[in-house]
């Protein structure tokens, strides 16, 4: 197939569905740069954990993964920032940006075009939010917002940032205005679709592999350097129960066990997500997982024309 310049295309789907090695190769068909959708692999030294399948990329640049610190708390804001300067980089080049990953608010908010003003902190907030129960502050949250999805509330320092960044959209009603969705026309989305049976022996057996190649390791060395173990809980998944288990608070068994679980729910909040996206005026062409690599770019190409 001969190589063209694109509009944005961008490429969705629960983890282990091979959305990765999917976007690999519509890049090298069209010429394209990869823009990681994916709010952890971001991080430097978090890669088994995050599954950056960095080997899968070949000569295909990428952006967006390794461009913060372990310890650091990456944003939804910084994302869009850092997103809209890559795909300016990339359109810059002649190249055709190819936006990939699982992570359906980061996604979405692209393809929104979404501007987020910066949220200072509000520490006189922070304090008096300081000993309230995670139940009492999504109580909170959902008197202020939707909550389309459960990001914001799956610890204590998130639903407070939540409830501090509504809280400012509402003493700054002009810059509130900013954050309404305006969703581009240029896109082509499309969705690996992969049966639920299929997806959760996957992710089992992507799991086992990430253990045989060291993934307990490199959490250990994160700890090592000094980053807090709380921070490393904050990121959720792998880092969660992989920090529990070394700073001895579960045994290996019940860390391994936990973590399966929570990916597989982890997998399915991704598809609630994308139908989420559906609801709300996305139109996500969804193509079967088992397809030849060629036959998976032919179909994106019919759809792009």
């Amino acid at each position: 197939m001969t190589s063209r310049s694109a509009d944005l295309i961008a490429v969705v789907g629960p983890t282990a569905s091979g959305k990765t090695r999917r976007a690999v190769r519509l890049a090298e068909a069209f010429q394209g740069e990869i823009i990681s959708g994916d709010s952890r692999q971001v991080y430097r030294g978090m890669t088994l954990g995050t599954g950056k399948d960095l080997d899968e990329y070949g000569s295909v640049p990428y952006h967006l993964i390794d461009v913060a610190e372990a310890g650091e708390k990456y944003n939804l804001h910084r994302f869009l920032q850092d997103a809209t300067a890559a795909e300016r980089e990339i359109r810059h080049r002649g190249h055709t940006p190819i936006v990939c990953g699982g992570t359906g608010m980061y996604i979405e908010a692209f393809l929104n075009n979404l501007v987020l003003p910066e949220v200072p902190e509000n520490k006189e907030l922070r304090a008096s939010l300081a000993d309230k129960s995670l139940d009492e502050l999504t109580g909170m949250l959902a008197e202020m917002k939707v909550l389309h999805n459960q990001t914001d509330v799956d610890s204590v320092k998130r639903a407070i940032r939540a409830i501090e960044i509504q809280t400012y959209y509402r003493e700054h009603p002009q810059e509130a205005k900013s954050v309404k969705p305006q969703p581009r026309t240029d896109v082509t989305l499309v969705g690996v679709d992969i049966p639920r049976d299929v997806r959760r022996q996957l992710i089992s057996e992507r799991l086992s592999k990430r253990f045989d190649e060291g993934m307990l390791d490199e959490v250990a060395q994160l700890l090592e350097k000094g980053i807090a173990a709380e921070d490393l809980i904050y990121y959720g998944l792998e880092y969660k129960y992989l920090t529990l288990h070394l700073i001895g608070q579960l045994s290996y068994q019940d860390m391994f066990s936990q973590l399966e679980i929570a990916i597989h729910q982890f997998a399915k909040r991704q598809m609630t997500w994308f139908r989420g996206m559906e609801r709300r005026g996305f139109r996500i062409n969804w193509l079967p997982y088992d397809l030849t690599d060629d036959e998976f770019v032919d179909r994106v190409s019919h759809l792009m024309h």
